[in-house]
């Protein structure tokens, strides 16, 4: 018996076991409050393996993505990969205008924390220079995520000229890493289950309230990234109506990458629909799965609000300068984040980092982003996916407008 209720779990997909997770725990919540208590330990459980292998994660993914980079990628790869990194770092500039514009107080846990909050960017800055020269076992062991990022960086650029044997060691420990992390995640829908019959529990449904709200505010900015920002992006690019390619690459790549919830999972459909594009080979075969990586918007809009969220429940007052620090950390971090559901959540405590928030308090708003996850994370991967896409394609028709050869019927792919 048990078995076969194992065996239906694993079957059953992760988006529909969370959505039961969140409405059991409001029940629980409401109809039997004496059993909060209990049911909270498997909340705490769950943020507790989250911040074990949360640093392990970040360290392995870094240091394996800069070891086995490409260093003979053809040349057409430069304008997409500056594509990636502009549109990532724009989509944080969003996010911040989002959350400045609509600020977001969360239910956290902040009695027993014991907080510094910088007095302004120079501050900030002393503190990041500090944090990235960790000692880098303390680093992993206290969950300095600077510090990490900054090592795994050193390393994986220095194991790039190692041997065949080494990196295929290591990129087989970067996918044991991943593997574990997506055992964590699949207890999510029990961890958010007592996260949410606590935090009812403690605070009532008024809780919610600051979930919605800040559910809104990463949606507004999802959606004005994918229908705003990115067509301008395409525009000044080609010269042409970026709707059809942006519709394009929505519908056939982004749709199934809501469903399936990972850049990595949406990489054959990516594939298939650059073929379909007339795209080249050489090309795209080595920009998708790379933007499978490194081509983040979505990831960078959710650390962003979040961490901004965290800032303002916690009283930090954050300048201009110290947002725009706030968008290179969540570029850099979004750059970093793991292909599996819910993977930049795990980013959040580095830009968090960057305002003197503990981990404590950090981890606690990485809970808050599994509870909303059941949504923040399929658009955000729709966003990411789709954009793959997109501008791999926009770099390959902005050569062909300078060429004249661009027509509008390039744009919509073709039947297989």
């Amino acid at each position: 018996m048990f078995h076969k209720i194992g065996k239906k779990y694993r079957e059953t997909a992760l988006i529909k076991l969370i959505a039961a997770g969140l409405v059991i725990g409001i029940i629980i919540a409401l109809a039997a409050p004496q059993a909060v208590p209990a049911v909270a330990v498997l909340g705490d459980l769950f943020v507790r393996a989250l911040k074990g292998i949360a640093p392990v994660l970040v360290f392995v993914l870094v240091m394996n993505a800069l070891a086995q980079k490409n260093s003979d990628a053809s040349a057409a790869m430069k304008p997409i990969v500056r594509l990636y990194i502009f549109a990532t770092f724009c989509a944080s500039l969003v996010a911040v205008a989002f959350s400045f514009a609509f600020p977001t107080a969360l239910h956290l846990q902040v009695a027993d924390a014991q907080l510094a909050p910088p007095s302004g960017i120079i501050e900030v800055l002393h503190n990041l220079i500090l944090s990235v020269v960790d000692n880098p076992i303390h680093a992993l062991a206290t969950a300095n995520y600077i510090g990490i990022l900054g090592w795994a960086c050193l390393a994986g650029i220095a194991l790039h000229s190692a041997s065949d044997t080494t990196k295929d060691m290591l990129n087989d420990f970067a996918k044991t890493v991943t593997k574990i992390v997506q055992w964590v995640i699949r207890f999510a829908p029990f961890g958010i289950m007592g996260l949410v019959a606590n935090a009812i529990g403690t605070n009532g449904l008024g809780a919610l309230l600051g979930y919605v709200q800040i559910l809104g505010v990463l949606l507004a900015a999802f959606f004005s990234v994918a229908l705003i920002m990115n067509p301008l992006i395409v525009y000044l690019h080609i010269h042409r109506n970026p709707y059809p390619l942006v519709w394009t690459t929505l519908k056939e790549s982004g749709l199934y990458a809501f469903f399936t919830r990972s850049s990595a999972a949406n990489i054959p459909v990516n594939l298939d629909l650059c073929e379909r594009l007339g795209l080249d080979e050489d090309t795209y075969s080595i920009s998708i799965p790379l933007g499978a990586t490194i081509n983040m918007s979505g990831a960078a809009i959710t650390i962003a609000v979040l961490s901004l969220a965290a800032a303002h429940t916690l009283g930090i007052s954050v300048d201009l300068p110290t947002a725009l620090l706030l968008c290179l950390v969540s570029t850099v971090g979004a750059c970093g984040a793991s292909g599996v559901a819910g993977g930049s959540l795990l980013l959040i405590p580095v830009a968090c980092a960057s305002f003197g928030i503990g981990n404590d308090i950090a981890m606690q708003v990485v809970g808050v982003g599994f509870i909303i996850g059941v949504i923040q994370d399929a658009c955000e991967t729709a966003l990411n996916s789709s954009t793959d896409v997109l501008f791999t394609a926009t770099a390959e028709f902005a050569q062909r407008a300078k060429e004249g050869k661009l027509r509008d019927e390039d744009m919509v792919p073709h039947s297989n």
